[in-house]
């Protein structure tokens, strides 16, 4: 079983790529929480479980992080483009 994690920061529009930021400046959204990624991660059909007292190593604010479970079939790329993608569309 491949346990991915995910943070906010992978997501945040305010961040650069240095920063921690992996999606492309467009696909970024202001400040993601942990609830919002959750919630994209299992739109996109995975077991997601949120840790709220995770920090991202980069930063010094603890947001929590994603646990995305049973991701066999994708990488973690993948998975964090399409969070992004959902998370976009969620807060349309």
């Amino acid at each position: 079983m491949v346990e991915n994690v995910i943070y906010p920061a992978y997501l945040d529009a305010s961040l650069s790529r240095s920063e921690g930021r992996r999606v492309s400046q467009s696909a970024a959204v202001e400040d993601p929480t942990v609830d919002e990624v959750a919630k994209a991660v299992q739109q996109v059909g995975y077991d997601a479980v949120i840790e709220r007292d995770k920090r991202y190593s980069r930063e010094f604010e603890t947001r929590g992080r994603v646990l995305v479970n049973n991701a066999d079939d994708a990488t973690k790329n993948d998975i964090v483009q399409a969070a992004a993608a959902y998370v976009g569309i969620l807060r349309d």
